[in-house]
């Protein structure tokens, strides 16, 4: 079975778009770009379509390459301040002259719909979230669409980074999964990953995970998006592992669509979240 992200999350939007029109708010989201890497530019333009497509404002701020932490400081802070905004999105990576983690901080946690300010990470891994990161949320209610059951089942998470492996691996420990997080210092990862009935890879290497590492039936989860040879990849070898896998997701049209709808779900919790004052 192909785990189409891209069916599933035009049926998350369209659906999205409906509950906002009936709910009398107006979400809005900003996003801060540093600099003109193309991919981040990519990105930004995909989201602002998705705005647009489910009724949500959106306003960009990008900034020059040679900007200060400071100067990037000053624009959040506005934005926090600002309440016509329900959330806002620092697109990443930022330039290495920025110190990216106090960026991160300095988002106010109600409007942090990225998830990943540690307020917001410490409540996903106290099993109470509130924002949760895209592209894992996204993972699961993909697998969840696609009526894969998650308890009981042993997880496997190749890649221990802050916007998707450990938030993954604490998702699948809050729906009862048994979980192994493997990383680059993990011995032996073909044994590891052998193991896994739900195998998520999110290491950003192409052909990372080969078929000799696959369990027969297992669901594989492809986060990677990798060029090779002028081709947009994945961290999976696609071809041969099909075979073996009982579901897996393509790249691109996997995991990518999910991701963006679920910041828009995201910018809509913020927004009614607004209104109704939740105590955490």
């Amino acid at each position: 079975m192909i785990l189409d992200g891209k069916a599933c999350s035009e049926e998350l939007l369209e659906a999205l778009k409906e509950e906002i029109g009936k709910s009398g708010l107006h979400p809005r989201l900003a996003t801060l770009m540093v600099g003109s890497d193309p991919g981040s530019q990519m990105y930004i333009r995909m989201k602002h379509r998705a705005c647009e497509k489910v009724g949500i404002g959106s306003v960009a701020i990008d900034l020059p390459a040679g900007v200060t932490t400071d100067r990037v400081l000053q624009d959040v802070r506005r934005l926090n301040d600002d309440p016509d905004i329900d959330g806002i999105l620092v697109q990443l990576p930022l330039p290495a002259a920025i110190r990216s983690g106090q960026v991160i901080r300095s988002i106010r946690a109600d409007k942090d719909v990225d998830g990943f300010h540690p307020c917001n990470l410490g409540l996903l891994f106290s099993g109470s979230p509130r924002f949760v990161p895209c592209t894992p949320k996204g993972i699961m209610t993909l697998l969840e669409k696609n009526h894969i059951g998650v308890a009981g089942q042993h997880a496997v998470v190749v890649g221990r980074s802050i916007d998707v492996g450990r938030p993954m691996a604490a998702l699948f420990t809050n729906a009862d999964a048994t979980v192994t997080l493997c990383h680059s210092r993990t011995r032996n990862l073909s044994d590891e990953t052998r193991r896994a009935d739900i195998l998520v890879s999110a290491v950003g290497k192409p052909h990372t995970i080969t078929a000799d590492m696959v369990k027969q039936g297992a669901v594989v989860v492809d986060v990677g998006i990798n060029q090779l040879n002028g081709r947009l990849v994945g961290d999976v070898d696609f071809a041969p592992v099909r075979e073996i896998a009982s579901a897996i997701t393509p790249v691109p049209g996997g995991v990518g669509p999910m991701t963006i709808a679920t910041l828009m779900e995201n910018t809509f919790l913020a927004a009614k979240w607004r209104v109704c004052d939740p105590v955490w």
